[in-house]
């Protein structure tokens, strides 16, 4: 299953885009809803995640959307649209959606560190993946 998983997402995480190839921590099973809250193990219950946004992630399905400070269910990676809810401006993850701005938020993706790191790999020209444009 954990195979699945990784080929659907095309081995890079459902969050943030980032590859696994650019990332030294090793990516994990993340639950859409979590097993705290009867999330099963299921393929359609799981997406891949860095370490990064499956760390902040947690438990949480829902967090607050910066701009409007309301609560806002979490981007979805098995029932909502990537490119929907997310564009890049350069480094950063701009969210287009009430839920893309509270996941930018909740999991912490434009931190300096993880700018730095996408700024450095689009230098390169390797970033961010075509799916996500």
């Amino acid at each position: 299953m954990r195979q699945e998983v990784i080929n659907r997402a095309g081995n890079c995480c459902e969050y943030c885009q980032m590859p696994q190839m650019f990332d030294p921590a090793t990516f994990e099973i993340d639950h859409v809803i979590p097993e705290k809250m009867k999330g099963k193990a299921v393929l359609l219950n799981l997406c891949l995640a860095c370490f990064s946004c499956n760390n902040h992630k947690g438990p949480n399905i829902a967090g607050i959307d910066p701009e409007t400070s309301n609560k806002a269910f979490l981007f979805d990676p098995r029932n909502d649209v990537w490119t929907d809810h997310f564009s890049w401006d350069g480094p950063f993850l701009r969210g287009k959606t009430f839920s893309g701005r509270a996941t930018i938020e909740l999991l912490q993706i434009n931190r300096a560190f993880r700018v730095a790191h996408r700024r450095q790999l689009i230098g390169e020209g390797v970033f961010p993946p075509r799916s996500s444009l």
